[in-house]
C-alpha cells in the first residue's frame, strides 16, 4: 500500500510541476511583488515599534496576500489537471483497476499536489522576503539595496539559464527545471541578504531576521495546504472552472466568516472592560467560595448601568465565548444580607454587591458558584450569559477560517505570536485537511470513471 501511495504521489508531483501554469503563476507572483513594492509607497507612519514600519507595513499585507491568492489559483489549476482531467480522459481507470483503492488514489494525489504546492509557495515566499528585505522606497533619498538586487535578480537569471541550458542540450522540461533550480538559489539569496547590509558590509544574520514575519509566512503555508485539500476534494466531482470558483469562494468566505458567521455564533454584548481587579475578602484568591468579594474598576462608563443584585459575567474576549463563570439563575435575595449570600434562595450566582460612580463595582460570590478564575485587567464584562447559535457555530466551525492563518495584523501591531498558537494552528490545519479529504473520498467513491 505504501509503495502504491508513493507512486501515485510521485506521479502527481511530476505532473504538477510540468504544468505550464505552474511556472507562469510563480513568475506572476514574483512580478507582482515588485509592483506591490511600488504601490506601497504611501506613508503609513514611521514608528519603529514592530518588525516592519512605515510603508513596509502596507507591503507586508499586500505581499502575503499576493502569495496566498496565487497559491489558491495554482492549487485549483493543478488539482484539476492531475485528478479531474484524468477522470475525464479515463486514465484514472487504469490506476484504480490495479487494484488501487479509491481512498488511496485521492490521498496520493493530494500528497503529490501539496508537495508541488509547497515547492511553489516556498519560491513565492522567497520572492516576497527578498522584496521585503529591500524595503519600500518612499523618498527620493532612499538608496537601492545592492545585495538584494544583485543576489535576487542573479538567482532568478541563473535559474532561467539553467532551464534553457538543460532544455537545449538534454531535452529537459524548461519550466520544471527552472523551478527546481530556482528554489535553492532564491533560498540562498534570502539567507545571504540577511548577512549583508545595503552597501555589502557584513552583519549578523539576526540583525535583519524577523521571526514574526517568518511565522506569518508559516501561517500562509498552512493555509495553502488546507486550500489544496479543498481543490483536491472539489476536483473529484467538478471541472476546472467550477473548482477554481469553489476554491476562490472558500478563500473569500474564509476571510469573511468571522464577520458574517462568527459574530452570530455567540450572541452577547460586552458592557465594558476591566481596568483593575483586586480582592477584598477571599482567602484562597480564586473567587470560588461563598462570600468571596472583589473590587472591580471599569475602564470607562458602562454601556448599561449595573446595580446591586445584577448578574456579573466576565470573559477574555468581547464575544463572551469562554465565560469564566457558568450560567446561573438571576439572584433573588438581598445582596447585602449575609444569609442570602451564604445560601441564596435562587441558587449560586456571581453578583454585583455595590456600585460607586458607575465605574467602581464590588462583586461577590453568592452560594459558592464554581468560577474558573478571578477577573483580571483587560477582561470584558457582561450582564448575561452568552447564547449559542448552533447553526452559525456549526457553519463557522466546518468552513476553513482563513483569518486563523492571517498573522499580519499581529506583526504590524507588534503582538507576540506564541509557539502554542502555531501548534494549535497546525492541529487545526490537519483536522481541516482530514475532513476535506474524507469528503473528497466520499464524493469519489460513487464517481463513474470507466
Amino acid at each position: 500500500m505504501f509503495s502504491q501511495l508513493l507512486a501515485i504521489a510521485r506521479n502527481a508531483f511530476v505532473e504538477s510541476v510540468r504544468q505550464p501554469v505552474f511556472f507562469v503563476l510563480i513568475a506572476v507572483s514574483g512580478l507582482a511583488q515588485v509592483v506591490n513594492n511600488v504601490l506601497s509607497a504611501y506613508s503609513m507612519g514611521y514608528e519603529d515599534t514592530s518588525e516592519v514600519h512605515g510603508d513596509d507595513k502596507l507591503f507586508l499585507d499586500m505581499g502575503l496576500a499576493t502569495v496566498l491568492l496565487c497559491a489558491t489559483l495554482l492549487a485549483a489549476f493543478i488539482a484539476t489537471a492531475v485528478i479531474s482531467r484524468e477522470i475525464e480522459q479515463k486514465t484514472a481507470l487504469t490506476v484504480i483497476s490495479k487494484p488501487v483503492g479509491r481512498p488511496l488514489f485521492v490521498i496520493g494525489k493530494y500528497l503529490g499536489v501539496s508537495a508541488s504546492m509547497l515547492l511553489a509557495t516556498l519560491i513565492m515566499l522567497f520572492f516576497f522576503l527578498l522584496t521585503l528585505q529591500h524595503g519600500v522606497m518612499s523618498r527620493a533619498s532612499d538608496v537601492y539595496d545592492q545585495p538584494v538586487l544583485t543576489l535576487g535578480l542573479g538567482s532568478i537569471a541563473l535559474s532561467l539559464a539553467i532551464g534553457v541550458w538543460c532544455n537545449f542540450f538534454y531535452g529537459w522540461v524548461f519550466s520544471s527545471t527552472t523551478v527546481f533550480s530556482m528554489l535553492p538559489l532564491t533560498g540562498v539569496a534570502v539567507i545571504a541578504t540577511l548577512m549583508l547590509g545595503p552597501s555589502w558590509q557584513l552583519q549578523p544574520i539576526t540583525k535583519e531576521l524577523k521571526p514574526l514575519i517568518l511565522m506569518a509566512c508559516g501561517g500562509v503555508g498552512m493555509a495553502m495546504l488546507v486550500i489544496t485539500a479543498v481543490a483536491v476534494s472539489c476536483s473529484t466531482r467538478l471541472g476546472q472552472v467550477m473548482t477554481i470558483v469553489a476554491c476562490l469562494g472558500v478563500f473569500v468566505f474564509g476571510l469573511l466568516s468571522n464577520h458574517f458567521v462568527g459574530r452570530r455564533a455567540f450572541v452577547n454584548r460586552a458592557i465594558e472592560t476591566i481596568a483593575t481587579a483586586e480582592r477584598v475578602e477571599d482567602r484562597q484568591g480564586d473567587l470560588r467560595d461563598a462570600g468571596d468579594t472583589w473590587r472591580i474598576t471599569l475602564s470607562g462608563d458602562p454601556k448599561q448601568n449595573l446595580k446591586a443584585g445584577d448578574s456579573f459575567y466576565f470573559a477574555g474576549d468581547p464575544s463572551g465565548i469562554a465565560m469564566a463563570a457558568p450560567a446561573f439563575p438571576k439572584f433573588a435575595g438581598n445582596p447585602l444580607s449575609l444569609s442570602d449570600i451564604g445560601t441564596p434562595p435562587s441558587g449560586p450566582a456571581l453578583i454585583v454587591r455595590a456600585v460607586e460612580n458607575r465605574r467602581n463595582l464590588t462583586i461577590v460570590n453568592a452560594g459558592g458558584l464554581r468560577v474558573e478564575r478571578p477577573p483580571v485587567a483587560g477582561d470584558f464584562v457582561f450582564d448575561k450569559p452568552t447564547k449559542v447559535n448552533l447553526g452559525a457555530r456549526l457553519l463557522w466551525g466546518v468552513m476553513p477560517n482563513v483569518q486563523f492563518f492571517w498573522l499580519v495584523d499581529a506583526v504590524t501591531q507588534n503582538h507576540p505570536i506564541p509557539a502554542r498558537y502555531m501548534g494549535l494552528l497546525a492541529g487545526y490545519s490537519l483536522a481541516q485537511i482530514v475532513a476535506l479529504l474524507s469528503l473528497g473520498v466520499a464524493l469519489f467513491q460513487t464517481r463513474e470513471v470507466g
